[in-house]
């Protein structure tokens, strides 16, 4: 029983998608129609860079969806594979919409500016360099949720990313995360700073949560059997009206990837097929349980040598 899963921001490169570019004209045909839908040339950015511009939140949660929704989009056209056999659909944070979009809740054209406007309202939400990421290795979450309790009255630092066994992301503002690293130091807990401009998955994001909640509510999601994995809550998607809650929910909340793949392993799940740029989620799943089979899939031989 397999599952598909889609990459989150940190996956971005120049490039990306190339060889689909050139050799499938339905990937051309998608690119053509985001540059059109957000009335950005997003394909140039991808394909030519500069880094700095393809890293910017605005641009890099259109451009790893356009990039994911094109490989999974040749899979299905080019190749026949009947991804719709999935047990489950799930993605690391605006890989959810790669997730949803792919899964036939929610059109490409809409996916793709929804994914803009969340982009621009998180990299917005927080004056620029007043907050921060930090990644923690080597350390389970219990542990740092009692060290950021234990300190609440000091500083506000919270968990954005549950990624993996060992692998936690947090988020704050700078000076409060300036004030967290020497007690992980203390514990011998290792850290590293992100280069990442604002403090997604915390409260620092309300005024993004307050834009993209209107946005998402007006959104025409529509029906389908394919089963959603939420990262707020790492279970199964209800229906249409739980979705929306909690794609506004998710841009505040912890992503709970580490809990979403054990809940998909132990409702049978034993082969992973990541679809977009990078190898970031296969990492991660390999630290969560070495049992399961993986694919990545970057190129046309990552999907001929796919079996299901």
């Amino acid at each position: 029983m397999f599952s598909v899963i889609f990459p989150g921001q940190g996956s971005q490169s120049i490039g990306m998608g190339k060889e689909f570019f050139e050799k499938y004209s339905l990937v051309k045909n998608l690119f053509k129609e985001a540059d059109e839908s957000l009335g950005i040339s997003l394909s140039k950015i991808i394909l030519e860079g500069p880094k700095e511009e393809l890293d910017l939140t605005i641009n890099t949660q259109p451009a790893i969806f356009l990039v994911s929704y094109s490989i999974f989009q040749v899979m299905k056209t080019e190749f026949n594979i009947n991804l719709n056999e999935a047990k489950y659909f799930a993605g690391h944070s605006l890989g959810e919409y790669s997730a949803l979009s792919s899964a036939n809740y929610l059109n490409f054209s809409d996916t793709i500016k929804l994914l803009r406007a969340r982009g621009e309202s998180m990299q917005n939400a927080v004056p620029k360099g007043e907050g921060g990421m930090l990644a923690v290795l080597g350390s389970k979450v219990e542990v740092i949720e009692n060290i950021l309790k234990e300190n609440e009255k000091d500083f506000t630092v919270e968990i954005a990313n549950d990624n993996s066994e060992g692998q936690i992301v947090l988020s704050g503002k700078n000076n409060d995360l300036t004030r967290l690293i020497p007690l992980l130091k203390i514990q011998n807990i290792k850290n590293i700073k992100l280069p990442v401009s604002a403090p997604f998955h915390c409260k620092l994001m309300k005024k993004s949560t307050e834009i993209m909640k209107k946005k998402i509510e007006e959104m025409n999601f529509q029906e389908s059997k394919n089963k959603l994995i939420s990262n707020v809550t790492a279970k199964e998607i209800i229906n249409q009206e739980e979705l929306k809650k909690l794609l506004i929910e998710q841009i505040e909340s912890r992503v709970r990837w580490r809990e979403s793949v054990v809940n998909m392993i132990s409702k049978g799940v034993d082969h992973f097929i990541e679809i977009g740029p990078g190898k970031v989620l296969s990492g991660l799943i390999k630290r969560i349980d070495k049992n399961v089979k993986i694919n990545t899939i970057n190129n046309d031989s990552d999907i001929k040598d796919l079996k299901i």
